[in-house]
C-alpha cells in the first residue's frame, strides 16, 4: 500500500478546523486534525506547501519513520505550527492502520487499560451562585469531574466565563478582557470553592484553571488555601516556559498541579516531570505531534508518578477527540480528558463513534479512529478569520490567559 495523495480541508462549522485527509492506492483513507486555534491557516499552508508533497509514494504503515522524517527532516524543529502539522499526518496514518487491520486504534496501542476515559466538563458563571448551579447541573448529567470558573467581582469580562467566553475566537479584533486584578482573584477563588464544596460535597472531582496569570509565589499561596477543598488539580497557575519556577509552587502547596496545553514536545516538560514538579501533563494530541509523540511523553512521565490530563476544549476537532480517547483508553497513566462540547454543526461535519456515558468517554469499536469528515457538508462552512482573546491588567499591560 502506498500514499497517493493528501488534501487539507479547512472548514468552520461554528469555529475553524484544519483536517488532513490522506489517501492510498487501495482506497483506504485516514483523517487527522491540524487545528491551531487562531493560527489555522499557518498550519494549513505548512501542510499543503511542505508536508503533503513529502507523503506521496510512502508506505502509510511506517508511522514512526514518517514522524521522524517530518520532525528531523525539516531541520527547523518543534513549535506549534510544525507539531500540529506532524500531528495531522500522524493521526491519519494511525487511522489508516486501524482500518487496514480492522481494529480500533487503541488495540494497536496495547489494548484497553480502563473501561472508559474519565472526563471533566466546564461549569462557569457570572456569580458564585451561577457557578454552583452549573456544577450541580453537570453532576446530574453524570459528570464525575467538573472544572469550576467564575467571574471575579469587580472584573466585568473574563475569558472562560459567560459573556467573556467567546469560544476562543473573534472574526474581527481580539476580545479584550479589561481590568484583570490578581489581588481580587486570589481573595475570591478560595471563597468560590468553599461554596461549591458546600453544595456538592467531596464525591465530585473539582478542577480549576488559573490561565497562567499568577507568579510562582502567588500560585503557592493560592494552592495552599485550596488544599482543604481537595482539588483534582490547579491548572496553568503560571506559564511553564521557565520550568524551574514550579519548584517555588511545590514548596508551598500540596494541591495537585497541571500544566501543558500549549506544550509541543517532551522537551517542554522534561524538567517538570523529572523533578516531579507537576502531577498532570496537559499536552494535547494535536499540539504535541500526534499519538506517536504523546505516547512518548506519557511513557517518560509514568515512572515519575506524573499522569496525563489532555487538553480537549472545543478548539480541537472531533478527530483530535477521537485520537485522544484511543490514547487515553490504552495509556495506563492517562488520568482524565477535558471534554469541550462541539456544536451540532461540527458533529454533523465530523461523524464519529466516540460517546459519553456516566462520566466517561469511550472511542467506540469502529476500525481506526472511528471518525471521518463529510467533505460536502464541510464545504458549506467557509473559513472565518478568528483571533484569540487578549487579557489586560488594571494598569493596561498585557497579561497571560
Amino acid at each position: 500500500m502506498r500514499i497517493t495523495g493528501a488534501r487539507v480541508i479547512v472548514t468552520s462549522p461554528g469555529r475553524n478546523f484544519v483536517t488532513l485527509k490522506v489517501e492510498t492506492d487501495e482506497g483506504v483513507h485516514g483523517v487527522g486534525d491540524g487545528t491551531l486555534n487562531g493560527r489555522e491557516l499557518a498550519v494549513a499552508s505548512y501542510l499543503a506547501d511542505h508536508v503533503v508533497p513529502m507523503l506521496e509514494g510512502r508506505d502509510p504503515a511506517d508511522i514512526e519513520d514518517t514522524w521522524q522524517l517530518l520532525y528531523k527532516g525539516a531541520y527547523w524543529r518543534r513549535g506549534p505550527v510544525t507539531m500540529a502539522a506532524i500531528a495531522a499526518v500522524d493521526m491519519a496514518l494511525w487511522d489508516i492502520k486501524g482500518k487496514v487491520l480492522g481494529t480500533p486504534v487503541y488495540n494497536l496501542l496495547g489494548g484497553r487499560s480502563r473501561k472508559g476515559v474519565l472526563c471533566y466538563g466546564h461549569a462557569s458563571g457570572r456569580t458564585v451562585e451561577d457557578t454552583v448551579e452549573q456544577v450541580l447541573r453537570l453532576r446530574e448529567e453524570g459528570y464525575r469531574a467538573i472544572r469550576a470558573q467564575c467571574v471575579v467581582p469587580g472584573i466585568d469580562n473574563m475569558y472562560g466565563t459567560p459573556r467573556g467566553d467567546v469560544s476562543g475566537q473573534r472574526p474581527d479584533l481580539p476580545f479584550v478582557e479589561d481590568g484583570w486584578s490578581t489581588e481580587k482573584y486570589l481573595r475570591f477563588a478560595p471563597e468560590l470553592f468553599g461554596k461549591v464544596r458546600e453544595a456538592v460535597g467531596f464525591d465530585v472531582h473539582l478542577l480549576h484553571d488559573a490561565h497562567h496569570r499568577l507568579t510562582p509565589a502567588e500560585a503557592g499561596w493560592l494552592g495552599k488555601r485550596l488544599e482543604d477543598h481537595q482539588l483534582f488539580w490547579l491548572e496553568d497557575a503560571v506559564p511553564a516556559e521557565l520550568q524551574e519556577s514550579f519548584r517555588v509552587i511545590r514548596q508551598h502547596t500540596t494541591t495537585p498541579l497541571a500544566v501543558g496545553e500549549v506544550f509541543n514536545s517532551l522537551y517542554d516538560c522534561h524538567q517538570l516531570i523529572r523533578e516531579q514538579l507537576i502531577d498532570y501533563v496537559r499536552a494535547s494530541v494535536v499540539h504535541a505531534g500526534g499519538i506517536t509523540h504523546l505516547r512518548k511523553i506519557a511513557h517518560f512521565a509514568e515512572p515519575y508518578h506524573v499522569r496525563t490530563g489532555c487538553h480537549g476544549a472545543a478548539d480541537l476537532s472531533p478527530v483530535s477527540m477521537a485520537a485522544a480517547l484511543h490514547f487515553g483508553l490504552a495509556t495506563h497513566n492517562a488520568a482524565i480528558q477535558e471534554y469541550g462540547h462541539h456544536s451540532e454543526e461540527t458533529l454533523e461535519v465530523f461523524p464519529h463513534a466516540w460517546s459519553f456515558a456516566d462520566g466517561y468517554l469511550h472511542p467506540g469499536e469502529a476500525p481506526g479512529l472511528g471518525v471521518d469528515i463529510d467533505e460536502g457538508l464541510a464545504a458549506k462552512y467557509e473559513y472565518q478569520r478568528g483571533y484569540l482573546p487578549v487579557s489586560r491588567r488594571e494598569d493596561g499591560t498585557v497579561g497571560s490567559w
